[in-house]
């Protein structure tokens, strides 16, 4: 890790692992075992197309191409298993989840990896590591921990093994940068989410440091209305008590601004964002002072905005190849639904199924199991991303059928190619007959 979060000298040697064990050979017949999927790898060699079924029950499923677990979640993952291979007596600790995906957590659990519960509030220690003692091992998510957190694990000397994701890494550079120069961190996000509150802490290393955390456009306009004497200091701190620093001042700290965010946010709300509060400073202050003294960068994650890009090129496809690679007037179009896989606390799948959800009817299910090929009901999150609803006959088409699907970046191949299997028999179809 580059940056002053951690160095290898911050901890005695052989306490800190963040490269893994050189185990990646032992465990990837388990890692292959666990999450790897049929259908999956099926599709992808038909075009990210797969067609079957007859007449009106035809059903075609469009995988968008980029899709699934990233490389930083793989890391994590594989990981995570290496780290109960090379200390199979040892106990295991993990602070929150590795991902957010049940699955995988589940497996995490049955290996006898020892779950430490977050804590989302802002005002108070984000885990409880009075449980853990020097001779232990604490595995640190990809979402990675705060400041205090790490420097709690430090003071314990435990063995740590930090799976934090790189790209969440550079976003803690760009904030403690800020910190450093003056500017408070203005951090797209969502404050109770461990990713933003490991990176609203890297703004505390420093004196002064400051950040603010806004869930959407109309929060940074909220903020806009302060800056451009709309709205008082007081309406600000009320509003932000639990997002933003111990101690704000927005008529101090807003002064000099700097714009980050969670890397699995609405890439285009975060520009967004950005652009607008600029906006807001150049009419408060002037062109010349916003050059000096507001600063943004563009930190959602590569692979985040690849999933975001490949759902739309997909609903953007005006025809389609079948999957058995020849072209058929039935499968040409636009999908008929979308189906997005991921955890329900997924901040990344739950920005896919809000891009889509402006395009076409979305199921976002946490699981294959949300779908039930018996009473041909799925069973999924609104839009919204917080109530459960049942809709029965929902591929009950009277016409060949396009259902399109992509999965959050922490969603195993096995869980995707689960529900291809599932849509395909709710549609009547032996998914074991597609080969």
């Amino acid at each position: 890790m580059a940056d002053s979060s951690v160095s290898s000298t911050d901890t005695p040697a052989g306490t800190y692992f963040r490269k893994g064990f050189g185990l990646k050979a032992d465990v990837q017949g388990d890692l292959a075992t666990d999450y790897d999927g049929r259908l999956v790898d099926l599709i992808k060699t038909r075009d990210y197309a797969l067609t079957a079924g007859e007449g009106n029950a035809r059903t075609t499923v469009r995988l968008a191409r980029e899709f699934g677990f990233c490389y930083g979640v793989e890391r994590a993952v594989e990981y995570a298993y290496q780290t109960r291979k090379k200390f199979p007596e040892r106990r295991i600790f993990l602070a929150g989840e590795i991902i957010h995906n049940p699955h995988i957590n589940h497996k995490l659990r049955e290996m006898g990896i020892i779950f430490l519960p977050h804590n989302p509030s802002p005002n108070e220690a984000s885990f409880d590591f009075s449980e853990v003692v020097p001779d232990d091992v604490v595995i640190l998510p990809a979402f990675g921990v705060t400041v205090t957190d790490f420097q709690q694990l430090r003071d314990l000397g435990c063995v740590m093994v930090d799976t934090t994701c790189g790209s969440v890494l550079n976003v803690w550079k760009r904030v403690e940068g800020y910190a450093r120069d003056g500017f408070t961190a203005l951090i797209h996000g969502k404050y109770y989410h461990e990713e933003t509150r490991a990176t609203a802490s890297q703004a505390m290393k420093y004196p002064g440091g400051r950040y603010l955390v806004v869930r959407n456009m109309d929060e940074a306009r909220i903020v806009g209305d302060f800056i451009e004497g709309r709205r008082s200091a007081e309406e600000i701190r009320t509003r932000f008590l639990d997002a933003s620093s111990p101690g704000f001042d927005p008529e101090r700290d807003l002064a000099r601004i700097g714009v980050a965010n969670q890397t699995t946010m609405l890439a285009r709300e975060s520009l967004a964002i950005g652009a607008e509060v600029r906006a807001s400073v150049e009419r408060a202050r002037g062109e010349a002072y916003a050059a000096e003294n507001f600063r943004t960068f563009d930190t959602i994650c590569s692979a985040t905005q690849d999933r975001q890009d490949a759902v739309l090129a997909l609903l953007d496809a005006p025809d389609d190849v079948a999957g058995d690679g020849t072209q058929d007037a039935t499968e040409t179009g636009p999908v008929d639904v979308m189906v997005v896989v991921g955890g329900y606390n997924s901040s990344n799948t739950i920005s896919l199924a809000a891009l889509c959800a402006e395009r076409v009817t979305t199921y976002h299910i946490e699981d294959a199991q949300c779908i039930d090929p018996v009473t041909a009901t799925i069973h999924h999150r609104t839009n919204a991303g917080h109530n459960d609803v049942s809709t029965p006959g929902w591929l009950a088409f009277e016409h060949p059928v396009r259902v399109g699907l992509t999965a959050g970046a922490s969603t195993p191949n096995n869980k995707i190619a689960e529900a291809i299997a599932r849509i395909f028999a709710t549609r009547g179809i032996d998914p074991d007959s597609i080969r």
